[in-house]
């Protein structure tokens, strides 16, 4: 028997017979994969999606924090296959009070193509506003990125009333052997250490809670910042143990009276080598604390990046900023020496909260 979703997306009458909808299997994994890298290789030869992060977040551990389907053709009775690949998946990630990830991908050659984006985006909605019902909150923000060239993706976007709210610059800096010792020291009365660990590898709790600290309270004046709590944070470490690079974490410090406090953090991940890159460093987050910036934290956390991938022979660090950062922080990595390589957009839209479909009546006969 196939599971479908409980309240699936209602497909567009002209698909009626032709496709429908089921829950991820593990043999859609590999098909889906090959969809998302088909996607961004319109605006990246070398891209490739994760197969294995994708493995978790279609049907492992990830998943637990979904609710998504695939789109299949139907068989002769209606119901959707297991034979063919799917020509589509959408996935809904409750990531935050009031704070809904949006990720789809349809094929090129999918039939009806816009008609069915837009039912599954409406589905999105639906879901979303499932996840603000348990949240206790009214709504919640639907948020999914489009490279700044896809106009196909905008446009889909567009006509299920999303909103391009903000432009991202993806931004490239190289890096030499030479910068394993060439480097400035943090400014006197400021370190940067990395996040302490146990024999076992794993990072002593105290440093998980300040990392969690620095990323919460540094970006709490942001525009986008939704509130994760310390046990949702911990629960998307434990989803995928596999991916956490605890050697990667860096915590900067500030000396106040004698005592060494916590004043920013950075988390950052190995980057794949491709034909015509080696191995680079992605930073995922870097935040300076409020009460301590101006002493040159971020640069002391950048620098420290800078220099572990050197000392590892990497060839690149990226990084990821809004273009009109509040902070100005696109400003200060210009000046260390990134360029933008790749823009991308953000956009919104609004799932209210609804009373669950569950404590609806049954239609009358």
């Amino acid at each position: 028997m196939l599971l479908v979703d409980h309240f699936a997306p209602t497909l567009p009458a002209v698909l009626e017979g032709r496709l429908a909808t089921r829950l991820p299997l593990a043999s859609d994994v590999a098909p889906v994969t090959a969809l998302l890298t088909a996607a961004m290789r319109r605006y990246d030869p070398e891209a490739a999606a994760d197969e294995a992060g994708l493995r978790s977040r279609m049907v492992g551990l990830k998943s637990w924090s979904r609710r998504q389907v695939v789109v299949v053709p139907a068989g002769a009775d209606g119901s959707p296959t297991l034979e063919l690949p799917p020509l589509a998946w959408i996935a809904l990630e409750d990531r935050a009070s009031g704070r809904t990830n949006v990720q789809f991908v349809i094929a090129a050659d999918a039939p009806e193509r816009e008609e069915l984006a837009a039912s599954l985006l409406d589905w999105a909605v639906e879901v979303g506003g499932s996840f603000a019902r348990a949240r206790g909150v009214e709504a919640t923000k639907l948020t999914t990125d489009a490279n700044a060239l896809d106009t196909d993706r905008a446009h889909l976007l567009e006509a299920s009333g999303y909103e391009m709210v903000r432009s991202w610059l993806h931004m490239r800096r190289p890096v030499s052997p030479e910068e394993t010792t060439s480097l400035p020291a943090p400014r006197e009365g400021t370190r940067v250490r990395r996040a302490h660990r146990h024999e076992s590898g794993l990072p002593v709790a105290q440093d998980v809670r300040t990392v969690h600290r620095m990323l919460e309270e540094s970006f709490a004046d942001h525009w986008g910042s939704y509130r994760e709590s310390f046990a949702e944070f911990v629960q998307r470490l434990i989803e995928a143990p596999d991916e956490a690079d605890w050697d990667h974490w860096w915590i900067a410090e500030i000396e106040r009276e004698g005592r060494w406090l916590p004043a920013g953090g950075l988390v950052a991940a190995p980057i794949k080598a491709t034909t015509t890159r080696g191995e680079g460093t992605y930073l995922e987050y870097l935040g300076v604390h409020r009460s301590a910036r101006g002493r040159g934290i971020a640069k002391s956390l950048l620098r420290a990046a800078l220099r572990d991938a050197a000392e590892r022979g990497r060839t690149f660090v990226d990084l990821e900023v809004d273009e009109d950062s509040p902070t100005g922080a696109d400003r200060i990595y210009a000046s260390m020496g990134w360029e933008t390589y790749e823009r991308t957009h953000s956009w919104h839209a609004t799932a209210p909260s609804h009373p669950s479909r569950l404590l609806e009546p049954p239609p009358s006969a």
